[in-house]
């Protein structure tokens, strides 16, 4: 968003008079861009006090943000020269005419060309190894067991999750255009919480299809057979579908925000519930008893008794050769649920540091989706015989 200016070279309280927003709004923006709003004070009127006061209006702009931030509102003014009733108050505005801007990763522009070069490579990487998994899954018979339907499911999860995340990064480089509407920042909000519920349910379900081969292989495919496989994926993608609406319900009836700037490049629940100036103790605790406890902790602990009766049961067999090969079998899973774990409790529980949230969420949403495919296929002898065929045919 920028301010409209007039070409003529004209004095102070002309030039600010002519100042415009194509949102309507007056005001004035702070060094980050974030919309101020002058209390009860018409432009024109200010206009003929900066005429005959000392104050400059570069100092009114640039004085701004320091009033807000420190939460003197009246007092800074009058410390610092201009009078009380002309104080500087943050813009609350409405969700039926709202939009957001994305303040993005960073503000340096030559970081943003090396950030911008960096996730492109990662996007395409990742849309290509996930979509070739997905494709072989498809349409190779020999993958067509309920670990590989599975991981078909997560390569997918993975695709739909970059692209909506990291679209933003891509496009406002590109457009300058950092804005987004109300109602696509919540359908953004919407589709990564029930994404992410989504991986971390399937993760789980692939938990308990590691526990059955390792602890009942001579009932497994009696089992896992195909409705099982179906019923489970099913409720995987309806649960995460489902488990995010309280929550996003909760946060929709929301009236007013403190900002238009979203300090993240995405629209997430937690930057979002920050700006808010309606009361969130509702929304905290839907928060943090639903998407921490329901869809968190649950299939953590889940997937760690599935482990449980995993190691056990391997700590059993006799022959190191018997043992190396089952903890082979469940190493590709296990080192995907410590990773994502870690790094989702990192972005949204650990002590917030300068920008470490958005480093725990780039890593999250880019780099995990591009691990994925390469920890479960380098090594797969299955996946390898399913490519090499593939590429056969394809000559």
């Amino acid at each position: 968003m920028a301010f409209a200016r007039s070409n003529t070279d004209v004095g102070p309280e002309v030039e600010f008079s002519r100042l415009s927003i194509s949102r309507g709004y007056p005001m004035v923006l702070d060094g980050v861009g974030v919309p101020m709003v002058l209390d009860g004070v018409e432009i024109s009127d200010l206009c003929s006090h900066l005429s005959s006061s000392a104050p400059s209006l570069s100092n009114l702009i640039f004085m701004a943000p320091l009033f807000l931030h420190r939460g003197i509102g009246s007092q800074a003014a009058k410390e610092n020269g201009f009078p009380t009733k002309y104080s500087l108050r943050t813009k609350m505005f409405r969700n039926e005419t709202s939009f957001f801007i994305i303040r993005g990763i960073t503000d340096d522009p030559q970081l943003q060309v090396i950030i911008f070069c960096l996730v492109l490579f990662i996007y395409l990487t990742t849309l290509t190894g996930n979509l070739t998994f997905l494709l072989l899954v498809c349409f190779d018979h020999h993958l067509h067991s309920p670990m590989y339907i599975f991981l078909g499911n997560l390569s997918l999860v993975d695709i739909l999750c970059s692209t909506i995340t990291q679209h933003n990064i891509l496009l406002s480089f590109i457009t300058k255009d950092k804005s987004i509407s109300y109602i696509s920042c919540m359908a953004q909000m919407y589709m990564f919480g029930s994404l992410t519920g989504q991986e971390l349910l399937i993760l789980t379900a692939m938990g308990y299809d590691r526990y059955v081969a390792i602890c009942r292989p001579l009932l497994y495919h009696n089992i896992m057979n195909k409705r099982t496989c179906v019923l489970l994926n099913g409720a995987c993608w309806l649960w995460g579908f489902l488990q995010i609406m309280p929550p996003l319900g909760v946060f929709y009836t929301f009236t007013c925000y403190s900002s238009m700037m979203i300090n993240h490049f995405f629209c997430d629940i937690l930057p979002l519930m920050k700006l808010s100036c309606n009361d969130i103790s509702l929304l905290h605790t839907f928060f943090f008893m639903e998407c921490l406890v329901l869809i968190g902790s649950t299939p953590f602990i889940l997937t760690f008794i599935s482990y449980v009766f995993i190691i056990r049961n391997i700590l059993k067999i006799h022959s190191t050769t018997g043992k190396r090969k089952a903890f082979y079998t469940c190493s590709s899973h296990l080192t995907v649920v410590l990773l994502l774990y870690t790094t989702l409790f990192s972005q949204y529980l650990s002590p917030e540091l300068k920008n470490s949230t958005k480093l725990f969420a780039l890593f999250n949403t880019a780099v995990v989706p591009l691990l994925n495919p390469l920890i479960y296929s380098l090594k797969n002898k299955d996946v390898k015989a399913a490519l090499k065929r593939r590429l056969i045919l394809l000559k």
